[in-house]
Order: C-alpha cells, then structure tokens, then sequence
C-alpha cells in the first residue's frame, strides 16, 4: 500500500509541470481566439517579441516586430465581420512548440456572403509564457 502511495506520488510529480504546461497553452490559444475574433490585434501579439505573417494578400513574412505586424493584420481584418472563429485541433509539436488550427467564418461588410478560412496560429514557451509567434490564413 505504502508503495502504491508513493508511486502515485511520483506520477504526479512527474506529470504536475506538463498538467500545468497544457493548461497554460489552453488559455493562451483562447485569448488569441478571443482577440483575432474581436479584431483586438493589439491583445493578439501583445505578448509576442516577434511574429511570422502568411495571410491572403501579403507575401509570406520573415519574423516582424508586432508593431509591423499589427498593422498588417488590422488592414486584412478590417473589411470583415466575424460569424464565427471555432478551434478545430491544437497539437503540441514539442514541450515548447504548438500550432492551434481554427476554422473561421465571416463576411465581408456590405455582402452577405460568407467565406471560409482556416486560421492557423504557432505558440512558442518562452521563459514560461506561451507567445504567439505566427499567424498563417488558408481559403
């Protein structure tokens, strides 16, 4: 029994950081659902030092200052109004790596016809904090 209770212990131990890790992810892919779907760009870098922008109209970018890519980014969201922006998969690609994948529906204002896009998001963890580091959009 005493050593029942001391392997769950360690597997508890052993397992709490990464508990904690996915968790942390899950609320930073929120907050970035949050803010790309309020068109809130400034809350969707705001902890980013730097990002990688690959959306329709705009050549694929090499890392940019969020100040730059802020600006971007307001000018493709700006026609659109949001229907809806779902998460679709969230895959952890190393313990510091993830890509959230979300299926985004709007229109453009003045039409009434909605479009489809997949919205891809890349997270780094940098000293603890999950930084959103890319931001790539496929029709």
């Amino acid at each position: 029994m005493r050593r029942s209770v001391l392997l769950a212990g360690l597997v508890l131990v052993a397992f709490l950081p990464r508990l904690a890790a996915q968790e942390d992810l899950d609320r930073a892919v929120e907050r970035a659902r949050e803010a790309f779907f309020g068109h809130e760009v400034g809350a969707l870098l705001a902890t980013s030092d730097t990002v990688r922008l690959n959306i329709p109209g705009t050549a694929k970018s090499a890392s940019m200052k969020p100040g730059q890519a802020a600006r971007i980014l307001e000018k493709y969201l700006h026609s659109a109004q949001e229907r809806d922006l779902t998460l679709v998969r969230l895959r952890t690609l190393a313990e510091d790596h993830a890509y959230a994948e979300l299926d985004r529906s709007y229109v453009v204002r003045g039409t009434s016809e909605e479009r489809r896009e997949r919205v891809m998001l890349g997270f780094r963890r940098v000293d603890g904090t999950w930084r959103l580091r890319e931001v790539r959009v496929t029709q």
